[in-house]
């Protein structure tokens, strides 16, 4: 009894009216009707409930010819396939019920199947049963040949071409984002709609054939209706053939005639909505004014029309009545032409005439994080259609640089600029110039890595990227260029590897506040206790940001970026310096570093100072009130030589450079080879892993 008592409370407590409100009933129609179809094939229906669903089923077929003439484009009706199948299917049930009454009621007369089936057979037909045979094989041939055959041909092709182009337009809308002419969520949004569109059509591929299909259906149930009603009314109730030919035949016209308007109307439906371009705008207003844009076509047509009307024993008033009604369309026509014309000019002259606007803050333009400046010979390169290749060698950029780099390389902005040479191209970073170069778009670049065995005749020019020997070749000495050890790259490769060896460089400009701040919600969603309190309370955004910076500066990635965080959590509370706070982190990723430098070598190379050499460093580096630490000028001229010489001698070597030093000059010393020797690495001795052995290959100061 308890439990009895339990559940009845529990469902008392569900129904209460703020839980009933909550309960959405939008939706509940269709699973309804469903049911209802599937009632009515197998239950007998009086004949008062079939004029109902009668009369519903012909208001259904014109709500959805309305429809379909009112949306703005044909994706806005996406459900359409799915309304046509269920009116398909209504009509079919409603079909089988009226069979079955005909059939078994038909013997009483013509009302026996209700009053819409009645009404349709004696005032449509005129009650003529050969008239309204004669009427419904019309209106079948007109529905099975003309509109559903041509609606499937055309469903067929844009469902073909639809899917053909989908790859296409997958391209295009990557290339637009390369280039940054739209943003992530926009390219978001054109992928859903391309893939609705090619749902879309694919559905009414399919949907074009249940109307196809219905058309057949009722040929073949008017005539199972005749020939089942002539032998129940001469066989089983005794009727005379003419008799029964009355009221079976009737009845089944009648029947066959309601069902044929509705499937006539979702017939046109269909071929309006396939018919129809897929762009935004009214249907009736896009026909109109396609129509009559150009009132040449009417003047035309009426002077046709009036050469006809006066041809003796022609109907001559009818002729003047249509050329009359052309030459008003084209008066209207002409007139409103004309005064658009009218408009355009006062507008025009107006707006030469209205001062300039007072500026704002729209007149003033950001400058691009990255962008790149072609000139207009260079413009085939970025275009797809014309097989340029360059937009999908950016996007391997970027993605290779963000992956090894840590964080989102931004989009470059590719634009054409008339006042660089024909040839030339530039790339910006943050609005200064960070390279610039020519290249012959219609010839390869054969690069000579340090070792050829013979010379090319060609334009004698430099790698852009690295500075080597180069040759501009044609297309036909590509193989032979190889063969002499040359490497031979496209002039969309050219500036794809120029680029990346930018960015590469500038990594550090690439990286400001957004960007951080997006990394650490990245890590804050995987680990949500590992921030808190970092920022702002321990540590301030522009601080942090400048840890990266000072990271990406020196060629470390970020992209361990928990360990990074773990670090700043940990040394935040000691200092706020971002030179001691990345002088920490750099030692947490000690193993990362040197990975990246050795490749898993358990014996790392290293050049050191002398110990004489460090104490004097040590000595010179005396930090001044409110300046940084200086080497002395004679000795720092020195010193770059030195280390220069035994870091190309490491290159030879083909091993990498680096400077083992203490933690007190790493960060100075960095700074001082960072654009002299740029591939000299500057390492602490807290930065050289315990399970690493270390093999001093030079002492600098000796």
């Amino acid at each position: 009894m308890e439990l009895k008592q339990k559940l009845v409370d529990y469902k008392t407590s569900l129904l209460t009216p703020e839980n009933l409100k909550r309960i959405s009933f939008k939706g509940v129609g269709t699973p309804l009707l469903l049911i209802a179809i599937l009632a009515m094939v197998v239950l007998p229906l009086p004949p008062m409930v079939l004029d109902f669903l009668f009369s519903f089923n012909i208001s259904l077929a014109l709500i959805v010819l309305l429809v379909a003439i009112y949306i703005p484009r044909p994706l806005d009706f996406g459900a359409f396939p799915s309304a046509l199948l269920i009116a398909t299917v209504l009509r079919l049930a409603l079909n089988v019920a009226s069979t079955r009454i005909v059939l078994l009621e038909g013997h009483n007369g013509t009302a026996a199947a209700g009053k819409v089936i009645q009404a349709f057979g004696e005032v449509v037909v005129g009650g003529n049963y050969t008239v309204g045979f004669i009427v419904f094989m019309i209106l079948v041939i007109i529905n099975f040949v003309v509109i559903t055959k041509g609606a499937g041909r055309i469903s067929e092709v844009n469902a073909r071409f639809t899917l053909d182009a989908m790859p296409g337009k997958q391209m295009a809308i990557d290339a637009d984002l390369n280039a940054g002419l739209i943003q992530a969520e926009e390219a978001k949004t054109r992928r859903a709609e391309i893939t609705k569109e090619a749902d879309f059509y694919g559905a009414m591929d399919g949907a074009s054939k249940f109307v196809r299909g219905d058309a057949v259906a009722g040929i073949l149930i008017l005539f199972i209706n005749i020939i089942g009603g002539l032998l129940i009314g001469t066989l089983e109730y005794d009727l005379d053939l003419s008799e029964a030919s009355e009221f079976y035949v009737l009845l089944t016209i009648g029947d066959g005639i309601v069902a044929q308007i509705p499937g006539l109307l979702l017939s046109v439906s269909a071929a309006l909505i396939v018919t129809r371009q897929n762009e935004t705008g009214d249907m009736g207003e896009m026909v109109f004014d396609q129509m009559f844009a150009d009132p040449k076509s009417l003047m035309i047509a009426s002077s046709i029309l009036l050469i006809i009307g006066l041809v003796p024993g022609m109907p001559w008033l009818f002729f003047f009545f249509g050329l009359a009604i052309s030459v008003v369309a084209f008066y209207m026509t002409y007139s409103a032409k004309q005064q658009q014309q009218v408009d355009e000019e006062q507008a025009h002259q107006e707006a030469e005439q209205a001062p300039p606007p007072d500026l704002s803050w729209d007149d003033v333009k950001q400058v691009d994080i990255v962008s790149l400046e072609i000139g207009y010979r260079l413009i085939p390169l970025v275009d797809t259609e014309r097989g340029g290749e360059l937009l999908a060698r950016i996007k391997g950029v970027r993605r290779k640089l963000s992956q090894e780099l840590g964080f989102l390389i931004p989009a470059v902005h590719i634009k054409d600029n008339l006042d660089l040479p024909p040839i030339r191209y530039r790339i910006n970073v943050s609005g200064v110039s960070a390279g610039e170069a020519d290249i012959q778009p219609d010839e390869f670049l054969a690069i000579n890595p340090g070792q050829v065995f013979g010379r090319l005749d060609g334009y004698q020019t430099k790698d852009p990227a690295f500075g080597l020997e180069a040759v501009w070749i044609s297309a036909d000495r590509r193989e032979h260029a190889q063969s002499l050890g040359y490497t031979v790259v496209d002039p969309a490769t050219v500036i794809a590897t120029h680029l990346n060896h930018i960015l590469d460089d500038k990594a550090s400009q690439l990286l400001g506040y957004d960007e951080t701040q997006q990394l650490f919600d990245l890590i804050s969603a995987e680990s949500p206790k590992l921030l808190e309190g970092l920022i702002p309370d321990s540590l301030s955004l522009g601080t942090v940001v400048k840890v990266l910076q000072n990271l990406l500066d020196e060629k470390v990635s970020i992209r361990d970026l928990r360990t990074i965080a773990q670090t700043l959590v940990e040394y935040s509370p000691r200092s706020k310096d971002p030179d001691l706070l990345t002088a920490a982190v750099r030692i947490s990723l000690k193993r990362l570093i040197i990975q990246e430098l050795c490749d898993g070598e358990d014996e790392i190379p290293v050049i050191t100072l002398a110990p004489e050499l460090e104490h004097i460093l040590h000595q010179s580096m005396q930090v001044k009130e409110g300046e940084g630490p200086q080497i002395e000028p004679g000795l720092a001229e020195r010193l770059q030589q030195s280390l220069l010489d035994a870091s190309q001698q490491q290159d030879m070597k083909g091993q990498p450079s680096i400077l083992l030093t203490s933690g007190l000059l790493r960060t100075t010393l960095s700074r001082f080879v960072r654009h002299t020797i740029p591939d000299l690495n500057v390492l602490s001795y807290q930065e050289i892993p315990d399970e690493k052995q270390i093999k001093i290959i030079a002492s600098v100061g000796q």
